[in-house]
């Protein structure tokens, strides 16, 4: 959701409150429906707090699960473009492979991967290009200390790449199970319609209108960003892009071109197979 409809959602909740308020004012007694407003009012203070404070510690979590996304991100490419270097120790025959196959694993992440984050059909799938590095792997028998030494750091780093990779997918579906959505609205509900029965014909519409239009802005507002951090992948300003894993694509290309060694990448530029 990007921050325009984000503001018409936000001006056409508060807009529908405001109407629903100034419709009971009409036919409300003067001073409120309330016979004593001080009890009233630490009633809705008890309502607003215990809301507010439940909505504020689901924020922190969800922020935690989108700065972890972020992290892991940022940690699998970093990891990618080691393993590209970590490659070429490795046996001729299946350095050359592998540094391919890294090459379209970082093009798949940027590309087709992370459409599929965006869109949420991702689900349980795994990188086609990880599996290729593992058959690749597999084969490998190292003969020399240095080889060997690669090749212990070669599953090193695969663990990390893996581990860092179900960090980045884990928030994709979202975090917020349903019924603490529905927990959420229904409070949500609760408060709005305790604030009708605040409506006071003595008082100005201006004035009715703000109690009711300022308290919706807020919450909608706070649901809007609960909403954007249990979907942090995808357009829209503030969510997770793939900058780091296409900042590593370009690293390996110049890295590959400053040694000279050519390599041809079996996969396209959104690292679908060829």
């Amino acid at each position: 959701m990007n921050l325009v409809v984000a503001l018409l959602v936000v001006v056409a909740a508060a807009a529908v409150t405001v109407t629903a308020m100034l419709a009971v004012r009409r036919r409300a007694p003067d001073g409120s429906y309330f016979q004593d407003g001080d009890r009233a009012s630490g009633v809705f203070g008890v309502l607003a707090t215990g809301f507010s404070v439940l909505l504020g510690f689901i924020i922190f979590l969800s922020f935690q699960s989108y700065d972890d996304a972020r992290t892991g991100a940022e940690l699998e490419a970093t990891t990618v473009l080691q393993q590209t270097q970590t490659a070429q120790f490795l046996p001729s025959g299946a350095s050359s492979e592998l540094t391919a196959e890294l090459a379209c694993y970082a093009r798949s992440v940027a590309g087709a991967e992370w459409d599929a984050l965006e869109s949420g059909t991702l689900g349980d799938r795994v990188n086609p290009w990880g599996v290729e590095m593992f058959r690749t792997i597999s084969d490998v028998v190292p003969q020399e200390a240095t080889e060997q030494s690669a090749y212990d750091r070669w599953m090193d780093q695969t663990i990390q790449r893996e581990q860092a990779r179900i960090t980045r997918v884990h928030g994709a579906e979202g975090i917020i199970p349903s019924p603490l959505w529905v927990a959420l609205f229904l409070i949500t509900a609760v408060i709005f319609g305790y604030l009708l029965f605040f409506a006071d014909p003595s008082e100005g519409p201006v004035t009715q209108g703000m109690l009711m239009g300022s308290t919706t802005a807020v919450i909608v507002t706070l649901l809007l960003l609960l909403a954007f951090f249990d979907h942090p992948h995808g357009g829209g300003v503030g969510r997770l892009q793939p900058t780091a894993m296409e900042r590593t694509v370009r690293l390996i290309d110049t890295e590959l071109e400053i040694i000279g060694l050519e390599v041809s990448l079996p996969c396209d530029g959104d690292g679908n197979p060829l």
